[in-house]
């Protein structure tokens, strides 16, 4: 056990000090502010506080753990061997950096409560964020930062045996619409077929019929090759449909079609289920607990995990909303346009509440890859390549690699083709 001396104990502190010492490196934690009781600990011990006790490893203090609410931060960001470090700690200090402040700063998502740019759906984007400004967008610092500190009190503790973790993998599929042509409904396939003939979509024409009529499956059923997957993958896929009602932003299936709900719990059979939060129900609670209850309805079993349309959040009010929901696990966390660590982590982490001060029991499972942010890559060759990087990226602190793929990803569309070996690039990389 790691006993922390610190001057003061606060909410922000012990949020932030179990996510690196327990989370990351299976460290159990403890704080004390008498003097006596640390000097007595004849095991792990470091200190947290602006000047070193006696023969620990000391970390100089940032005031931001001992604050509350928000401030507008001067953050200059420094090169500390092949990562980047901010906060600096002073000469005393055995790390240079204050890790633990910094860590809460990503953390939280300090940043997106701060005034910022959005993008047109509303969203914070990547080129806002400090990481992108700074070039540690690609790398899960909290992490690398964390086996930094490792180090040193391995350095101070020869004789301590510390634990190790593994390497793991959650995918996460979207479904937003499992069929492209089938089970739209009359009105639907109509208009469908009116702007097939318009736009001169002949060959899509041609295709909508063959599939209405049973004589090909529809482009955006891959859920055979999905299930197919999972059997041949000891971590289990988090596969989340969009039940939500039909908007101009969400055009999914009806759950009134019997072969949706059907689809729903085979695919629920081998698969972690969870829902696709419609835009709409991001800002209203009435709606997203009806889209809870219709899942959690056709699953018979209480509702795993949300993720938001569109890849968008409002902090706090969308985390808040789901707590209140008693829904435990959210995958919005990441960027639709950039590959890498929005908050500067790849192990899930628990929501703080930086208005209550508070941590919440909702974990916050953040994405490092969506597909859609692959598509700027030309050739297979250079998706492939910068997949390869960000995998490698959290092999090397052994954390848990999140990609979000979509069911229609896995076509044969011309705009997704070598996706499916992209996907069994990332199946592969956990054996």
């Amino acid at each position: 056990m790691l006993l922390v001396y610190t001057h003061k104990i606060t909410p922000r502190l012990t949020y932030t000090f179990k996510h690196i010492c327990k989370r990351i490196l299976g460290l159990d934690v403890k704080f004390t502010s008498k003097v006596e009781d640390f000097i007595a600990h004849d095991s792990l011990k470091m200190s947290y506080t602006k000047q070193p006790l006696s023969n620990e490893v000391f970390v100089r203090s940032n005031e931001l753990l001992f604050e509350q609410g928000l401030s507008d931060l001067d953050i200059n960001v420094q090169d500390w061997d092949n990562t980047k470090g901010f906060f600096a700690a002073g000469e005393r200090s055995h790390l240079p950096f204050d890790i633990f402040a910094a860590s809460f700063y990503l953390l939280s998502r300090y940043e997106e409560y701060m005034p910022h740019v959005k993008d047109e759906y509303g969203r914070f984007i990547a080129k806002e964020s400090l990481a992108y400004k700074n070039r540690f967008l690609n790398q899960p610092v909290v992490d690398i930062w964390a086996y930094k500190l490792r180090e040193a009190l391995q350095k101070k503790f020869p004789n301590f045996v510390f634990n190790s973790r593994s390497y793991t993998i959650k995918p996460v599929i979207d479904v937003p619409m499992a069929y492209y042509f089938r089970k739209k409904g009359l009105l639907r396939t109509i208009g469908g077929t009116l702007n097939d003939i318009g736009r001169f979509k002949l060959r899509q024409l041609y295709q909508r019929y063959l599939v209405l009529m049973g004589f090909k499956r529809d482009p955006y059923d891959t859920f055979k090759w999905i299930i197919t997957k999972q059997k041949q993958c000891q971590d289990k896929f988090m596969v989340l449909f969009l039940i939500g009602d039909y908007s101009t932003y969400d055009k999914n299936i009806n759950t009134n079609k019997k072969e949706f709900v059907s689809l729903i719990k085979s695919v629920a059979d081998y698969c972690d289920v969870g829902i696709k939060a419609s835009y709409f129900s991001l800002d209203d609670i009435k709606i997203l607990k009806k889209e809870k209850q219709k899942m959690e309805s056709i699953i018979n079993t209480d509702l795993k995990a949300v993720r938001h349309s569109f890849s968008k959040l409002n902090l706090p009010l969308s985390y808040r909303n789901l707590i209140e929901l008693e829904i435990h696990q959210d995958f919005t966390m990441g960027y639709i346009d950039k590959l890498g660590f929005r908050a500067g982590t790849c192990t899930p982490f628990q929501f703080y509440d930086l208005d209550y001060e508070v941590q919440t029991p909702l974990k916050i499972n953040p994405y490092h890859c969506l597909d859609f942010a692959l598509l700027k890559y030309q050739s297979e060759l250079d998706k492939t390549e910068h997949l390869q990087k960000l995998i490698d990226e959290v092999k090397a602190v052994n954390g848990t690699f999140i990609p979000v793929f979509h069911n229609y990803t896995f076509s044969d569309s011309s705009r997704w083709v070598g996706y499916r070996s992209l996907f069994n690039t990332i199946l592969d990389s956990a054996e």
